[in-house]
């Protein structure tokens, strides 16, 4: 079936998303969080083998994982599941990081020396930044790399998706820093791997945070055509 007749909608969906670091309160249905998941489940993955697992938090799971994610970050107590980033950063990758950090601690009023500041700033992921519904992506961890392309296929599926609703989202990789008391809170196995977490909710578009629109580089950057 062709999908021409909504291409700008389509297009507007992906040009539109960013990450959402304050949400409303305002609760998000059950079916509504496993309808986006049902959609986002058409993604590809390898031979059709869909490697992924979605946990799906609320409530009381949901506080009580902010509270001991909290407390592990807050003490500097972390247990990576899996390295996420380089040993050591390379341009232009070390401007860009930089430069996203700053611009959201300048948008929040926080000095570049102001660590404790920053500290807690960082420390609002634990929080999924407010919203009421929290998703955790799992796979296996004897998967290949390919599991790994796999999942982000169904991650960026479920942040498209999510705006269909009327909802936004922030990947959250930064809960996979501290597994062990997500790992604990889900009663995870070991052999799971906890590639990242997401918000999920309905944005405080007024909040200044979410008047961040980090920059892209340009197409000549990175595409190399072979003719």
């Amino acid at each position: 079936m062709s999908v021409v007749g909504d291409r700008q909608a389509i297009i507007d969906a992906v040009k539109g998303r960013r990450s959402i670091r304050r949400f409303l309160p305002t609760p998000v249905a059950d079916e509504t969080v496993l309808e986006i998941i049902e959609i986002a489940a058409r993604a590809p993955s390898g031979q059709n083998m869909q490697p992924w697992l979605i946990h799906f938090v609320t409530g009381e799971t949901r506080d009580a994982l902010c509270r001991q994610v909290t407390e592990a970050a807050d003490s500097g107590e972390r247990s990576d599941d899996y390295p996420y980033f380089p040993t050591e950063f390379r341009e232009p990758y070390l401007s860009r990081r930089r430069k996203v950090g700053f611009d959201l601690f300048a948008i929040y009023g926080i000095e570049r020396n102001d660590f404790e500041g920053r500290k807690r700033a960082l420390l609002r992921n634990f929080q999924f930044f407010g919203a009421p519904v929290g998703l955790f992506f799992t796979m296996e961890r004897d998967w290949g790399l390919g599991a790994w392309i796999d999942l982000g296929n169904i991650m960026t599926n479920v942040m498209t998706v999510a705006r269909a609703y009327g909802l936004e989202t922030c990947p959250q990789q930064a809960w996979a820093e501290y597994g062990r008391p997500v790992r604990k809170v889900l009663n995870l196995p070991d052999q799971h791997v906890i590639v990242s977490g997401m918000a999920l909710g309905y944005a405080d578009y007024e909040a200044k945070e979410n008047q961040l629109v980090t920059e892209r580089a340009p197409h000549q950057d990175f595409v190399i055509r072979h003719c």
